[in-house]
């Protein structure tokens, strides 16, 4: 059983403390950019947020088609047997140092960023141009170009990307990560800065890396147990 979506939901769902740091500040002046009587109705106001958020995990899933490609390539190398355990496993030991970057155990991770620096700065300059966002088009263009912003984490959960065998695949482990995010983006949007800090929090996000942490373990152990057990199971039928 592949369990690879439901994680990559799932990190995306836990890394909300890291979204709140990381996206409050953005999602803020978004928000304030908008005509006050947007502001005021909260149901316009989620839809702005709902089509900022969908431009940006657009280009997650974008990206993640990419990495699958890339990923593909590389099985082609490694072989189809060995190799696609090979990256599995990478995969989940990139979990783990997710859940150690939350935990502030490796903070050095964010040094990832530095990859995307380059193509940043060439795309930035493209958001600036839809500012203010008055209009539901320039609130999904700038999603989609937010989608590209130099994030320590979700670079990090691209190169997990790898691990996808094909562009579809890719895309739809990174549209997984993104809806995973969508809650905690929401709720960065919808109360303001009140949840900045929540997200200073030490001990929650020991908690939540831990979490993380948990799931690459039992992504890394899993397929081995299985393989274990249907190997007792074909010698138990066997004799």
């Amino acid at each position: 059983m592949d369990f690879s979506l439901p994680l990559a939901f799932t990190v995306g769902l836990l890394s909300a403390l890291h979204c709140f740091g990381m996206c409050g500040g953005i999602v803020g002046a978004l928000s304030f950019g908008l005509p006050p009587e947007v502001r005021r109705n909260t149901t316009l106001f989620s839809v702005y947020l709902l089509t900022y958020s969908s431009g940006r995990i657009l280009s997650y899933a974008l990206a993640g088609a990419l990495m699958g490609s890339i990923g593909s390539r590389l099985l082609q190398i490694l072989g189809p047997g060995q190799g696609h355990r090979w990256l599995q496993w990478a995969a989940a030991v990139v979990v783990i140092l997710i859940g150690l970057h939350i935990t502030g155990w490796l903070p050095r991770l964010a040094n990832v960023e530095r990859i995307g620096v380059p193509l940043w700065s060439r795309v930035e300059p493209l958001g600036r141009r839809l500012m203010p966002v008055s209009t539901f088009p320039r609130a999904f263009g700038y999603g989609l170009v937010w989608g590209w912003l130099p994030c320590g984490l979700v670079y990090t959960m691209l190169l997990s990307t790898a691990s996808r065998v094909g562009s579809l695949e890719g895309a739809l482990y990174m549209l997984a990560f993104g809806l995973g995010t969508l809650p905690a983006v929401l709720a960065t949007g919808l109360l303001a800065g009140k949840l900045y800090r929540i997200a200073r929090t030490p001990h929650l996000k020991t908690v939540v890396g831990l979490a993380i942490i948990i799931l690459g373990l039992l992504t890394l152990i899993y397929p081995q147990l299985l393989s274990l057990d249907e190997g007792l199971s074909s010698s138990g039928s066997g004799g």
